[in-house]
C-alpha cells in the first residue's frame, strides 16, 4: 500500500528499551477534499530514510499495516494498529523525471563530412 501527502513534521529517532528498538516518525498531511494527518512510523533501520527529508516535501510513501493484540491487567483485550512505513520516494523528482529530455546541441545533428568510402565496416546493415 501507499500513501501520499506534503510532509508537515519529522520526529528525532527515539530508542526504546535495553535491545536498541529505534522508531521515527514522519507525519504527513494528505492532498484531497479532507486533508488528513497520517503518522507513519519508520523502525530500526528504516529510521535512516527521513534522514534526506525536510517539511514541506511531497512525498509517497509504501506502508504496512500493522495490529497487535493485548490482554490488560484487567483481563479485557485491547486491539492496537499502526502504520508502517518500509519506503519514501520524493514526488517533486518524479514530477520533474516526466518532462521531456533534453535536447542535445544542433552540432550533435550535423553530417559527418569525414567519412571515407574506402573504410567499411562488416556489419550487414
Amino acid at each position: 500500500m501507499e500513501v501520499e501527502g506534503k510532509i508537515k513534521k519529522i520526529e528525532e529517532t527515539k530508542e526504546y528499551g535495553n535491545n536498541g528498538f529505534r522508531k521515527r516518525e514522519v507525519i504527513i498531511t494528505t492532498e484531497e477534499q479532507y486533508p488528513q494527518p497520517i503518522a507513519v512510523e519508520f523502525v530500526q533501520d528504516k529510521t535512516d530514510l527521513l534522514n534526506n527529508y525536510s517539511v514541506g516535501q511531497n512525498v509517497k510513501i509504501s506502508i504496512n499495516l500493522r495490529g497487535r493484540e493485548w490482554t490488560n491487567p484487567q483481563g479485557e483485550v485491547k486491539y492496537f494498529n499502526s502504520i508502517q512505513g518500509w519506503r519514501i520516494e520524493n514526488l517533486e523528482g518524479a514530477q520533474e523525471s516526466n518532462a521531456a529530455p533534453p535536447v542535445p546541441p544542433a552540432e550533435a545533428f550535423a553530417p559527418a563530412d569525414n567519412l571515407n568510402e574506402e573504410d567499411h565496416d562488416d556489419l550487414p546493415f
